[in-house]
């Protein structure tokens, strides 16, 4: 069993930055690929940002340039810097692992899930 734990979110203006980290534990392999997703209210949730065993970074349109995936596998966690924040970029965001080496941008390939953290841009 692996558990993911977010940290990181919170309140912030339009135009700045946050940190989102995820820590995850249990049966899982350090190199296994990450990423994180979000969702609005009354939206779907969407694909934000994924990193595979070789550090190899993917994002959404939405967010390319504004973000840095980044990983830390000795301490089996992953990190998500958002910079430049909109009011659209407000959303519940969550930490997602696979059991692959393979990074995806598809939530339904990825095997577990984080609780989510908040993330609300004011303008």
């Amino acid at each position: 069993q692996v558990q993911l734990v977010e940290s990181g979110g919170g309140l912030v203006q339009t135009g700045g930055s946050l940190r989102l980290s995820c820590a995850a534990s249990g049966r899982t392999s350090s190199s296994n690929a990450m990423g994180w997703f979000r969702q609005a209210p009354g939206e779907e949730r969407e694909f934000v940002a994924a990193i595979d065993w070789a550090t190899n970074p993917y994002y959404a349109d939405s967010v390319k340039g504004r973000s840095t995936i980044s990983r830390d596998d000795a301490k089996n966690s992953v990190y998500l810097q958002m910079n430049s924040l909109k009011p659209e970029d407000t959303a519940v965001y969550y930490c997602a692992g696979r059991r692959s080496l393979v990074a995806a941008t598809t939530a339904r390939l990825y095997d577990y899930w984080g609780q989510g953290t908040q993330v609300t841009v004011s303008s």
